[in-house]
């Protein structure tokens, strides 16, 4: 069970969030050309995925950092700064050259959740990335249904499922408490919920 939960947080780890969202974005959208794919998921691929693992390479190296899961509040901090400045080097400079406002808003809406994640690490409160960055995932499925009238519903089930493993995960590996998941979750949702009047 330990090693199956263990997977879980691997496999459903915040670092391939903005890459899954951007995937379902063009896998769903009736109006992609393949120039604007390419402009985007090729750029946002090594920005959200490659730099991230370069930039925990190096920070363990000096010591900064231990855990992939970053488990203490102060491991948590430098790789947030540079989580949400790869997210708004996305928003400002990959996403206005091939402009498509599913993708501007989804982005925003985790520079959201991030720097609220960050707020409340300076108050000594840990809430999950993981679950932050699957609740966004999954309002945006929800939104991007909505939006393009299209019936996901077992994407959305299979994702949600999934929240509800990442969630127990978490607290089996004593990485979390309730309070911190269910922030995490909330802030993953509200901040893509938010963002909803702008391009539905």
């Amino acid at each position: 069970m330990r090693l199956f939960l263990k997977i879980i947080s691997y496999v459903f780890h915040p670092i391939f969030i903005p890459i899954a969202g951007t995937l379902a974005y063009f896998g769903l959208t009736p109006y992609s050309p393949l120039e604007i794919q390419s402009g985007n998921i090729l750029p946002i691929f090594i920005l959200t995925v490659i730099i991230p693992i370069i930039c925990f390479l190096i920070l363990k190296n000096i010591g900064v950092i231990n855990s992939i899961f970053l488990p203490s509040i102060h491991e948590r901090k430098y790789p947030l700064y540079i989580s949400i400045a790869l997210l708004l080097m996305v928003l400002l400079r990959v996403i206005p050259q091939n402009y498509t406002a599913e993708l501007y808003y989804y982005f925003l809406g985790l520079i959201g959740a991030s720097a609220g994640v960050l707020m409340l690490l300076f108050f000594n409160f840990k809430s999950s990335i993981h679950m932050m960055a699957m609740g966004s995932f999954l309002m945006y499925l929800v939104n991007l249904s909505i939006h393009f009238e299209k019936n996901i519903v077992l994407a959305i089930s299979f994702f949600t499922i999934a929240t509800g493993l990442v969630a127990t995960s978490r607290m089996y590996l004593k990485a979390h408490t309730k309070p911190e998941l269910i922030i995490g979750l909330l802030l993953g949702l509200i901040s893509q919920f938010l963002t909803i009047t702008f391009w539905i």
